[in-house]
């Protein structure tokens, strides 16, 4: 598996796996998902084999005033791909992102009922900071984690 910063040109794969991981109305719209990985204040990091995309995760800065922080907006693994550390990985890459662009902390919120997602993040070192009602369409609740990023860690 290679992992490489997003280019232009993957957008075409990058939402074909944005429509198989997510149904509507949890599913990102083509704009907005060009939006976050046109920003300047994001990182999108791609993994790819043989020339097509497995996955991809996008970090984004946040603007709120205090510490500086980072919010992952997604983290998505094609099915084929799954329980291949693809995730692992790429969370890596973006909290490298993440603290290149000065954040000191990281966030992410992940639907109540994701529990293989939620193995994940914990396993990378991130800590259950509460639960949102109704945070997602059709009444489905979030969990809010965070981790610090210490910027002495290797990347």
């Amino acid at each position: 598996m290679r992992y490489r910063p997003y280019a232009p040109e993957d957008f075409d794969q990058l939402y074909a796996i944005e429509e198989v991981c997510f149904q509507p109305p949890f599913r990102f719209g083509r704009g907005y998902m060009r939006h976050l990985v046109l920003s300047l204040d994001a990182a999108t990091w791609v993994a790819e084999e043989n020339g097509w995309l497995a996955g991809f995760a996008i970090v984004e800065r946040t603007r709120e005033p205090g510490q500086p922080m980072a919010y992952i907006q997604t983290i998505e693994v094609m099915p084929g791909h799954r329980g291949q550390g693809i995730g692992a990985e790429l969370m890596r890459r973006i909290e490298a992102s993440a603290r290149a662009m000065g954040a000191q902390t990281i966030r992410l919120h992940v639907d109540a009922e994701n529990a293989g997602a939620i193995r994940v993040y914990q396993a990378q070192g991130y800590l259950y900071e509460g639960r949102e009602e109704n945070y997602y369409p059709w009444g489905r609740d979030a969990l809010a984690y965070e981790k610090p990023l210490e910027s002495g860690e290797a990347s």
